[in-house]
């Protein structure tokens, strides 16, 4: 029997099903970067000259089936249905809004929402829900085996937030097709961003998006490497010496104290690596579409509070959290116990969001009192101090705070997250090291310095617009770091150097494709 409740091994056997039968369309894979993604660009930009732009929008809306389906056949009868539904009620909304029977049009609003999230949650919590009665009654309800289809979390999200657009009068000008297209689009239909109707359909509308550029495929290539990098040389090396310590830990074996913090540090980092590296490869390739996807990812180990690590990691989930949630609960502005109460809440929906166990819950709890503690602090003391010392001191707490949470967010059983925490606060032996210790610090110390000392991908491409409504203006706003400041030649150019650099990084990757893994946040 394995370690976990039911709905945590559904996850598991998503996952590995992903992992064994479809690696060939994972976006660090040889099959994708060399046939599925060369093939669907050279599609959309040939039949966007010899036919017209529809035809174009409609061989990416099939390439995008194609990649969805070769996860699973099923699952396309699936999204399908769900895009037909979303759609028509759409359609019924903005024709309700024209003749401005608004009450109508957000009760089917309403009940659409309520539609998608029950889809959502027969397929991802019906079998934790019941693993919980079972627990609490001793019952023994069973409703038989629900695999998780990949990425309906986000394309839910997605639909929920089309709903919304189109009740506000934003999504009311796009058909069937340019309505697959928004919620299929393969570069972020698995793990995201999730998007607005008003980010990405004017780009599609847009001419220039059907003619091939040069800068659009050189900067999109060059985004899509860094991220490749990422993933299979960075997270994939840190999995080495995250696994095994949370793998023992779930098996109920003991876990010494030092073993112990390098696991909780290499997977906060793993983590890192692998979300980092899936945002800029989905930026990357729909950037060779020309289309520009929102920011999801900036420098989060770089807050210097918690409140500043949500504004920075998985930016379009906080976003939709922020706005679907938090303020429909009332916010800030019913008083100050009332704001804690709805972070809290919004928190724990957040951890409930990324899978269905008790540790997510417990990760997402962990947040909301780290939000409680950090507003609570401001109030009474104000805002942090702004010289080198408070920001420093403010990363380093941030970061700790981040990495603690993990743990039960990697750990796969409560057993496991309690054997971790409880070797963290053990008595170190030096008896009991592990035997990898200097490759695995060696490795945390890499990313560490990434993450602290060099400038993200966006800010290295930042003179060419790297992300939606993100350029060299935004990013001098936001801060620039030590090098970018002192070097004007760290900022990336379409030049010799620079392409050598980015092709020595690209044959480090591509040496590393052997070891197929699939992205983390591919199971939520």
């Amino acid at each position: 029997m394995p370690h976990g409740n039911a709905a945590t091994w559904r996850l598991e056997l998503a996952c590995d099903e992903a992992a064994r039968g479809v690696a060939a369309m994972l976006f660090n894979s040889s099959e994708f970067i060399f046939l599925f993604l060369p093939v669907t660009i050279f599609g959309f930009f040939f039949f966007a000259k010899i036919a017209r732009t529809r035809v174009s929008v409609l061989w990416l809306v099939i390439a995008s089936l194609f990649y969805y389906g070769w996860w699973n056949p099923a699952y396309v009868i699936l999204v399908g249905g769900s895009m037909a539904f979303n759609f028509a009620l759409g359609q019924n909304i903005v024709a309700l809004n024209r003749r401005d029977a608004y009450t109508l049009a957000r009760w089917i609003t309403g009940g659409g929402i309520v539609a998608n999230l029950a889809l959502l949650g027969y397929f991802k919590y019906a079998e934790f829900f019941l693993d919980t009665v079972n627990a609490v009654a001793g019952t023994g309800w069973t409703i038989g085996e629900i695999i998780l289809p990949i990425g309906i979390s986000f394309f839910t999200f997605q639909q929920i937030a089309y709903l919304v657009d189109a009740l506000k009068g934003e999504a009311d000008e796009y058909d069937f097709v340019d309505y697959a297209l928004f919620v299929l689009f393969f570069p972020q239909l698995i793990a995201g961003p999730i998007v607005h109707h008003k980010e990405m359909m004017p780009q599609f509308a847009a001419e220039d998006t059907f003619q091939p550029s040069w800068q659009n495929l050189t900067v999109g290539f060059t985004i899509f490497v860094f991220g490749l990098f990422k993933k299979v040389v960075l997270a994939d090396n840190l999995a080495i010496y995250a696994s095994p310590v949370f793998d023992a830990a779930d098996a109920g074996e003991p876990v010494p104290m030092v073993a112990a913090w390098l696991g909780a540090f290499a997977y906060g980092f793993q983590l890192y690596f692998d979300f980092s590296g899936y945002s800029d490869m989905a930026i990357g390739i729909a950037r060779m579409f020309g289309v520009r996807l929102p920011l999801n990812f900036d420098s989060p180990y770089k807050a210097t509070s918690i409140i500043d690590f949500w504004r920075r990691w998985h930016i379009t989930l906080s976003r939709f959290l922020q706005e679907y949630v938090y303020i429909a609960l009332g916010g800030n502005r019913r008083g100050r116990v009332r704001r804690y109460a709805n972070l809290m809440i919004t928190m724990l929906l957040g951890g409930l969001w990324h899978g269905s166990s008790w540790n997510f819950v417990l990760w997402g709890a962990l947040h909301g009192v780290y939000l409680m503690i950090n507003h609570a602090s401001r109030a009474v003391f104000g805002p942090p101090g702004s010289g080198p010392v408070a920001i420093w001191t403010g990363r380093a707490l941030t970061l700790l705070a981040a990495i603690l949470a993990w743990v039960p967010f990697r750990a796969v059983t409560w057993d496991g997250a309690v054997t971790i925490y409880a070797a963290m606060l053990s008595v170190p032996s030096f008896e009991d090291l592990p035997p990898d210790l200097d490759n695995a610090a060696m490795w945390v110390l890499i990313g560490l310095a990434i993450c602290w000392l060099l400038p993200n991908t966006q800010q290295v491409m930042a003179r060419f617009e790297p992300a939606y409504r993100y350029g060299l203006e935004r990013a001098q706003r936001d801060g620039l770091p030590w090098l970018l400041r002192t070097m004007s030649g760290a900022f990336w150019q379409p030049n010799l150097r620079w392409s050598m650099a980015t092709g020595f990084l690209f044959a480090l990757a591509v040496m590393s494709l052997n070891r197929i893994s699939e992205f983390l946040y591919f199971q939520f």
